[in-house]
């Protein structure tokens, strides 16, 4: 089963999740503030993906971190994005023990090939 970690309101989200419909992926979708285990899920993600492609450095929630937030990227990211969920980059979408980040047609293609 393949499962979608984000916002309901995130448009890269919408557009995944339509996507998938559309081509017949039975999934399912976990909002990350309201319904992940983040705890549990995060290093999961981190060790699959690393640091630097979950955290989101281009969103406004990095831009309204100060310095020493910032720095936990490197020391402590799993408690960054524990603590605070919008930084992790959507979707994060988990399909058998692989771990994707982000939505493209690449990504689709290798979720409708297996």
């Amino acid at each position: 089963m393949t499962r979608i970690y984000g916002l309901k309101n995130c448009d890269t989200c919408k557009k995944a999740v339509k996507s998938l419909q559309a081509a017949g992926v039975a999934h399912d979708f976990i909002d990350i503030r309201a319904e992940a285990d983040l705890a549990d899920r995060v290093p999961v993600w981190l060790a699959a993906v690393g640091g630097k492609a979950l955290i989101n450095t281009r969103s406004t929630t990095w831009r309204g971190l100060d310095e020493t937030q910032r720095l936990r990227a490197d020391s402590d990211p799993a408690g960054l994005l524990i603590e605070t969920p919008t930084l992790i980059k959507r979707p994060v979408i988990e399909n058998d023990d692989a771990v994707t980040v982000g939505w493209s047609q690449d990504v689709l293609n290798g979720l409708t090939s297996d």
